[in-house]
């Protein structure tokens, strides 16, 4: 490794150096630890007693030990001396497995696979003009083993049980909650101590490879979430790594986080290094088709924090990482979960963006749920917050998120948030999804959306599968089945999303009947979508649509709707059912 660039925060695999590597006859262990007197490493291998480092390199800042007799699948820690003599047991922040929590040791890991995808890789890309639609999952809570209720099914197990449900649901990406090691369930992961560790809940490093593997077999992209903003505090993580504060800012006022954990110094090249090489190892390693970048307001802002000026080093981070992210792999998505109005998220780094291919669409997220919490007899007054999100939408590239944190912590689930009882919040939910997938912009639902879940998430369950026994949530079902493949299989919703001939208003001031129609275009195709949002039927609505012959049924939300009668001119007239959505063929 080129020490300079280490320190300049321009290396990428630092993990193929430092961390613990099997060699012929044992394992080289290496770690970076500027601010320690003196360290060891214990392990299996030498019944954890301590097998003392030593300085390597010119500055003495990397530690190093060779380990006879160690082997795959022993456990070791780094016990480090701080200058006050004080030692603590750490894992390792380069190391490729973990024990699972309580317990802290790191695995040494034959990383060794064989991957079968290289047509798949070659031919990915960002899908800018293809479909994109993701199902989030966390990993642990979409299934349960009935024999193992306080377990998890593995890596390979869920090949067979994910795999064939994405498929036959019409989802052709996976999102991922993170799969970096993490000590509380509660964090779902987004609080990591093993940031190239695997979780060890599921699996090692091959049975996750293999998953990735089957998952290109069947068409599905995998996209996993990473997190370069903050890390859990837990003492045999990277807080105080070396007995000083070597990841994390000095000063509590931006060192801690809203969430208690540790914000990284993105200021400093070693941390940079070592956030980029492990973004790079989940894609190089594991074949991943990106990358979705957790709480990136508070990397562009302090604390995330708009009022508190923009962080020039981190941002200057996101943008070396991005660019040397898509240098080295240029067909990877790389998705910015951020809900400022900092511009430039998805322009290119070369023409001053940030470099990513896709920013969610949170004011899309909020306007919309918003909207339809709003009792329908005052949604005339709420009527263009369904528009809005068109008077910006071509500033960025976006991708609509209904995601995890939408249905947790007294949020609600989706179907729960549509306005009044049970019997009117299906038909408005579908009215709802009809809208979204007309919408502009790639599509994200979290697991459970698709059931009409009524229990908000909770990651120590299994979704509420039974629910598919109940004939309502038994026809949302299908209904989502239906709406996912009709995105998949007509462009015109999907094939001109960035080009402002691919989106045009048919109609967007009825704001007293709550009516809206749109046209999605492409050079194959045309699709009409008409919607209904409100309580009252209006029948024989008049819509001009110039240069038309004539509209066939496409899709509808329920059986009773897409009438439809020519009109005089270029008129043409339909009977909207309450809380309805059709899309139309435009001929």
């Amino acid at each position: 490794m080129d020490f300079h660039e280490f320190y300049m925060g321009n290396i990428f695999d630092a993990y193929e150096y430092l961390g613990a590597h099997l060699t012929e006859d044992g394992a080289v262990f290496r770690t970076f630890a500027p601010g320690a007197t003196k360290i060891a490493v214990i392990g299996d291998f030498s019944e954890w007693q301590e097998c003392p480092m030593e300085r390597v390199a010119q500055d003495g800042s990397f530690w190093e030990c060779r380990v006879k007799g160690a082997k795959a699948k022993m456990m070791y820690k780094y016990r480090i001396y701080d200058r006050s003599g004080r030692c603590t047991d750490h894992c390792d922040p380069y190391g490729f497995g973990m024990e699972l929590r309580p317990n802290a040791a790191s695995i040494l890991r034959d990383m060794e696979y064989e991957f079968k995808d290289d047509a798949w890789v070659e031919g990915r890309d960002a899908c800018l003009e293809r479909p994109l639609n993701i199902y989030e999952v966390h990993f642990g809570s979409f299934r349960k083993p009935e024999d193992r209720a306080d377990a998890w099914y593995n890596y390979e197990e869920m090949e067979d049980i994910l795999i064939p449900y994405l498929k036959e649901n019409g989802y052709n990406f996976l999102e991922i909650m993170p799969l970096n090691e993490y000590p509380c369930d509660e964090s779902w992961g987004y609080q990591g101590t093993g940031f190239f560790s695997p979780t060890s809940r599921y699996g090692s490093a091959k049975q996750l490879k293999k998953f990735v593997d089957a998952c290109h077999a069947n068409g599905i992209g995998v996209i996993m979430d990473f997190v370069a903003v903050h890390f859990a505090v837990d003492a045999y993580g990277l807080a105080n790594y070396d007995g000083t504060p070597l990841y994390e800012y000095p000063n509590e006022a931006v060192g801690d986080s809203e969430w208690g954990s540790k914000n990284f110094m993105h200021s400093r090249g070693e941390v940079r290094s070592f956030l980029q090489s492990a973004a790079n190892f989940w894609i190089d390693e594991f074949h991943f088709d990106g990358l979705r970048m957790d709480a990136i307001s508070r990397a562009i802002y302090w604390q995330g924090d708009p009022n508190r000026g923009v962080n020039g080093n981190a941002v200057d981070f996101l943008k070396n990482m991005n660019k040397g992210l898509k240098e080295r792999h240029p067909n990877v998505i790389l998705t910015a979960e951020d809900s400022t109005a900092f511009p430039g998220v998805t322009k290119p780094v070369e023409k001053g963006g940030l470099g990513f291919d896709y920013k969610w669409d949170m004011g899309w997220m909020n306007d919309s749920l918003n909207y339809f919490r709003t009792e329908p007899k005052h949604r005339n007054t709420e009527y263009h917050k369904l528009t809005f999100s068109m008077m910006y939408y071509y500033d960025e590239h976006y991708l609509l998120p209904l995601s995890h944190d939408e249905v947790v912590h007294g949020k609600a689930t989706i179907l729960q948030k549509m306005s009044g009882d049970l019997p009117v919040k299906f038909p408005q939910a579908r009215a709802f999804y009809m809208y979204m997938y007309a919408h502009p912009g790639k599509k994200l639902n979290f697991m459970g959306n698709e059931l009409g879940q009524l229990r908000e998430w909770d990651e120590k369950r299994q979704q509420d599968w039974e629910l598919l026994d109940q004939p309502q949530h038994h026809a949302f079902h299908d209904f989502m089945q239906g709406l996912n493949r009709f995105y998949l299989e007509h462009p015109a919703f999907y094939e001109c999303d960035e080009v402002t001939d691919g989106f045009a208003w048919l109609d967007c001031h009825q704001e007293e009947k709550c009516i809206y129609a749109m046209l999605r275009s492409c050079p194959t195709e045309k699709v009409a979508a008409i919607f209904n949002f409100s309580d009252q039927e209006w029948e024989r609505y008049q819509l001009e649509i110039p240069g038309i012959a004539d509209l066939k049924l496409l899709f509808a939300s329920d059986e009773e709707s897409g009438q439809v009668q020519r009109g005089e001119g270029d008129a043409f007239l339909f009977d909207l059912k309450p809380y309805s959505a059709v899309y139309y063929q435009v001929l």
